[in-house]
């Protein structure tokens, strides 16, 4: 399949999933957000599961870049991936972390899914862990256990993410919490600045 009729597929099924949430997504229901056939569609993905799947592996691409930075200096990378994870305009804006939502909700019975959240877990851990092992490195955090941490804020970024769909509560107050525990663990609050 080439390149533009995948991305097309998976942009319709994000469209789709955000509309009519994971119980009700079809593929007649994603063919209807792209210039795709349902039949197109069966060809490129044999199940549902495998079109989310794909769509899935393609988020945690998206994830991935959005959580590089180019910086050097690790508290402005650590303080690059907190925008990334907990700055979102509304979280009621559109359907799409409540989409997510659903989906993790349906990772105990579909292998496929789990493997993909444990991947999205995977990626934040590992950029986590190395910015705060270069930061103790270069003595700008505390001595910590980048692993640990790593685990303490990825498990806060998913508790935001239920608080937001769930409650309605605004990420930036989870961040306030997780910036608290950064400091506690490291030493140093995020946004408060970086010397030169």
């Amino acid at each position: 399949m080439d390149a533009e009729t995948r991305s097309e597929i998976l942009e319709a099924t994000n469209r789709a999933l955000c509309e009519h949430g994971y119980a009700d997504l079809t593929v007649q229901r994603i063919a209807d957000e792209s210039s795709v056939t349902s039949a197109a569609i069966h060809y490129h993905f044999d199940t549902k599961e495998e079109l989310l799947n794909a769509f899935l592996d393609d988020l945690i691409e998206r994830f991935e870049s959005k959580l590089s930075c180019e910086a050097s200096d690790p508290r402005t990378r650590l303080d690059a991936v907190l925008d990334a994870v907990f700055s979102r305009k509304d979280p009621g804006a559109d359907g799409f972390p409540v989409a997510i939502m659903e989906l993790k909700a349906q990772a105990p019975y579909h292998e496929l899914f789990r493997d993909r959240f444990l991947d999205f877990d995977g990626v934040m851990r590992g950029v986590v862990a190395d910015i705060v092992r270069d930061g103790v490195e270069a003595g700008h955090f505390d001595e910590a256990d980048p692993e640990e941490v790593a685990r303490l804020v990825t498990t806060m970024s998913n508790g935001a993410h239920a608080r937001a769909v769930a409650l309605g509560e605004h990420p930036a107050e989870t961040r306030r919490v997780v910036e608290d525990a950064l400091e506690l663990h490291l030493g140093w609050t995020p946004a408060s600045g970086v010397d030169e």
